[in-house]
Formats: C-alpha cells, structure tokens, sequence
C-alpha cells in the first residue's frame, strides 16, 4: 500500500476539519497537515489561548468523533515549505482543485507516495499554490453543482488514491 497523507490548508470550518480527520482514520491515511489557518485539535504545548482551544476542539471532534486522537497530524502555518519538504522525501504533492489542466481522479494513478491537498471551501487553492504541486487532479461534476463539500471531496479522493 502507498503511503498516502492528506495536506488541509485554509479550511475555515472545524467540522469538514473534524470530518477529514474521520475520513483519514477510515482510509487509514498516514498523516494529516493542516495549514494556514485552518482549525486543528488541542495539542501538547498549544499556544492558543484556553477558551479558543477547548472551542475548536470541540468543534472538531463533533465529527471527528475521536479520529483527532488517533490520526497522526500535524499544525504548520507555511504549506510552501511543507510542499517543498514532502517532495524532497519523494512524495508526489497532488492538488485537488478544478483549474485548467486538472486531470481526470478517476483515469490518475502514482506509484510513488501521495500528498493530497485541500483547500479553502469557498475559492479552493490559489494558483500559486496549485503551480507548486506535481499535479492538479479534479473530480468531474455531473450535476448543477460546481463541486463537492471540501470534506466529501477529499473523502472521494483519498479513497480512489488509496484503492486505485
């Protein structure tokens, strides 16, 4: 099985947080990024203050249902380091976005270890960051919609690059 992890950068809610992070336990992802400024659990040595901790934990772990505990994640602030760093390790940094020259979820394949990022629910990633990535990979939308819920759309991805 490739090593699979997931990069969440900017997401604003702490429920899709919570909801990827139960999706990552399910599909048994190796580890969880999440950037920016998106919500993360409480954690050793957190420096948030008290009340904005237990708040955000709570309100990640109403979906995460304890998936926080035991999924191996991480907080950092800089995504472009952490793109850079996982493709010196010799992941494959995948971008899930639909921009010009995305490809196809379900005709994509790698071999090698993948790193899949999400980003902000309203407008995604931003073309800089997207330019980043390895790839850009979009799932095709057949109804009136535009796209997927960031949670649900990471949960169809990362199953089809975990089965795949």
């Amino acid at each position: 099985m490739t090593k699979l992890v997931l990069i969440i950068h900017n997401v604003r809610s702490a429920h899709n947080v919570g909801s990827m992070l139960r999706t990552a336990d399910g599909l048994g992802i190796e580890e969880v990024y999440l950037t920016g400024y998106t919500p993360y659990p409480p954690a050793v040595n957190d420096k948030r203050l008290p009340h904005i901790r237990q708040s955000t934990g709570r309100r990640i772990h109403k979906t995460a249902l304890g998936a926080e505990k035991t999924v191996k994640w991480q907080h950092t602030s800089n995504v472009k380091k952490l793109i850079k760093d996982l493709k010196l390790k010799g992941f494959t940094v995948a971008a899930l976005e639909q921009t010009a020259g995305a490809l196809d979820i379900s005709k994509y394949h790698s071999d090698s270890a993948m790193a899949l990022l999400v980003g902000t629910e309203t407008t995604g990633l931003v073309a800089e960051i997207i330019a980043l990535c390895d790839d850009a990979l979009m799932i095709p939308m057949l109804g009136q919609k535009e796209s997927f819920n960031v949670a649900v759309a990471a949960a169809i991805a990362l199953y089809h690059l975990r089965y795949k």
